[in-house]
């Protein structure tokens, strides 16, 4: 795994498998945290599969679902394909009261 960013206790890490985001995200680490991701997206060749993974995120935030959902526009436009959405407990439960966890591959029972 390389390092992309690592600032106020928030590491996202780049690997083979895809990006993995640790720590809480907020609102100030968000738009760092959508521009290192996005950057990291736009140099996968097109049909490159990637997983996301969020699992790390404990604290719910609507700032890191706001991240997730950028990277998956950014995918779609470079013509990535996220195999997996992975996702904490916290986070899982916002997506789903949000209505998002149907838009996004998430692993079964996740």
């Amino acid at each position: 795994m390389s390092l992309l960013l690592e600032r106020g206790g928030i590491e996202l890490e780049a690997g083979p498998e895809g990006l993995a985001v640790s720590g809480d995200v907020d609102f100030d680490i968000a738009a760092p945290l959508a521009e290192a991701g996005t950057a990291w997206i736009a140099a996968q060749p097109a049909g490159t599969r990637i997983t996301l993974d969020l699992s790390g995120v404990e604290r719910v935030s609507s700032a890191a679902v706001s991240v997730l959902l950028e990277w998956t526009r950014q995918s779609r436009r470079a013509g990535v394909k996220i195999r997996e959405v992975r996702l904490s407990a916290p986070l899982a439960r916002l997506t789903r009261v949000a209505g998002l966890d149907e838009l996004l591959p998430l692993p079964a029972g996740g």
